[in-house]
């Protein structure tokens, strides 16, 4: 069998998967988005998708199985026959013990039962939920867009194991991406070590937002979100001891995690995350915006940009998402042209802005 070649470069090829198409924007009630990337280069480390969970995943489907399981987990496996899955393999190990009794074999069934009911019931919640995964690769050039590659790879196999076990993303999803980043002991690394060894280094936030103008989010090492309030004209200013964040991807290990010392970590964090590390922030009120971006934009403290870009978003507040986005990069690539201008092209950074606004 004859296999088509491929007419376009490895650059033109991760520059068009790590863009994504305005088909897969989600549609919620009362919640409209865009976002839309200008690598620096002919490619670029920024990254976002939309998690478009309904148009993604068979919700339907995994709903059925996951109420199937929890009817089939209750019910014992007969003499001889061989286990439908991996509760019956677990109760035949169990019965394998001395201290075995069947009233334990009956509370794992209910148990793990129970567990198939509560993911059928979160998976439910899917059909309102939507969400957002931001990037931004160290560099913009061909190594940066390999390293958004990989987050957005790792991300995507292990949602299918969140939906699978839990039925809904959750910390441990994140705390898989963070190891996938560290820098690891291992001999095949060293190989290749040297004292300036360039790490991958990322930052990411990720979000979920419902219909009630409710953005839960994890943030790794990434400047944080703002609000425009659409009342007032401006950003409003946000709690920063309820923002938590952590180090960029891969370079903090939690120091409960079994695997912690074959991973170089510049810091340590006493545990992995859970619920309490997740950020929340409330779109209060009709056509209030959450901005999200990269440092190509707005490097999160520099008052005088926070200031130009919360013009750009008064003036044009109005308007569809998309048109609110691509103004406040029309604005981001003119201050481009302002550092050729000045010699400093070499700071000029691949550009990233993603809005949600309530309608």
């Amino acid at each position: 069998m004859v296999l088509p070649s491929l007419d376009f470069s490895i650059d033109e090829y991760l520059r068009k998967r790590l863009m994504p198409v305005e088909g897969a924007i989600p549609q919620l009630p009362g919640i409209e988005m865009y976002g839309n990337s200008i690598p620096a280069a002919s490619v670029g480390g920024d990254l976002f998708e939309y998690i478009n969970f309904q148009q993604r995943y068979n919700i339907d489907a995994r709903i059925a199985r996951a109420l199937r399981l929890a009817k089939e987990d209750l019910e014992p496996l007969l003499d001889g026959a061989s286990p439908r899955n991996g509760v019956d393999h677990h109760v035949r190990w169990m019965e394998s013990r001395p201290d075995y009794s069947p009233a334990d074999g009956i509370a794992y069934r209910k148990a793990k039962s129970s567990e198939q009911l509560e993911i059928a019931e979160n998976l439910h919640e899917l059909y309102t939920t939507a969400g957002v995964l931001l990037v931004d690769a160290q560099g913009h050039d061909l190594i940066a867009a390999k390293i958004a590659s990989t987050v957005h790879d790792t991300f995507h196999a292990f949602m299918l194991s969140e939906l699978d076990q839990k039925g809904k993303t959750s910390t441990d999803l994140f705390e898989k991406i963070n190891l996938r980043l560290a820098q690891s002991v291992t001999a095949r690394n060293a190989l290749g070590r040297t004292d300036n060894t360039k790490r991958e280094i990322a930052t990411m936030v990720y979000g979920e937002i419902q219909p009630e103008g409710i953005f839960r989010f994890v943030n790794f090492g990434h400047p944080p979100p703002l609000v425009f309030s659409a009342e007032f004209g401006r950003f409003m200013d946000i709690d920063e001891e309820s923002m938590v964040q952590f180090l960029a991807l891969g370079l903090e290990i939690p120091e409960d995690h079994p695997d912690r010392n074959k991973y170089f970590s510049m810091k340590v964090r006493k545990r992995q995350m859970d619920q309490s590390d997740v950020a929340q922030i409330t779109l209060m009120n009709h056509g209030d915006i959450l901005f999200l971006y990269t440092d190509g934009v707005y490097d999160g403290s520099d008052e005088e940009d926070r200031f130009a870009i919360q013009k750009v978003i008064d003036e044009h507040k109005n308007l569809p998402a998309k048109d609110i986005c691509n103004a406040v990069l029309a604005y981001a690539v003119e201050q481009d042209l302002r550092l050729r201008e000045a010699g400093e092209a070499d700071r000029i950074d691949d550009k990233t802005v993603f809005l949600i606004r309530r309608t």
